[in-house]
C-alpha cells in the first residue's frame, strides 16, 4: 500500500540495505544537514518515513 505523496512503494529490506551502505561509506550530512549520527540516533522511528 503506498503511503500519501509517495508515487510508488520501497521495499523495507531495500530501505535498510540502502541505509547499510550509506553507514559503511561514512555517509555525509544531507540536504538537510543531518549526519549519519544524528540519524541514526532515532534509527527505528526515522528510517522508514524517507
Amino acid at each position: 500500500m503506498n503511503q500519501p505523496g509517495k508515487p510508488f512503494s520501497i521495499d523495507k529490506r531495500e530501505v535498510y540495505e540502502a541505509y547499510l551502505q550509506v553507514r559503511s561509506n561514512g555517509g555525509a550530512a544531507g540536504v538537510d544537514g543531518v549526519t549519519i549520527e544524528q540519524f541514526e540516533s532515532d534509527l527505528k522511528s526515522t528510517l522508514y518515513k524517507i
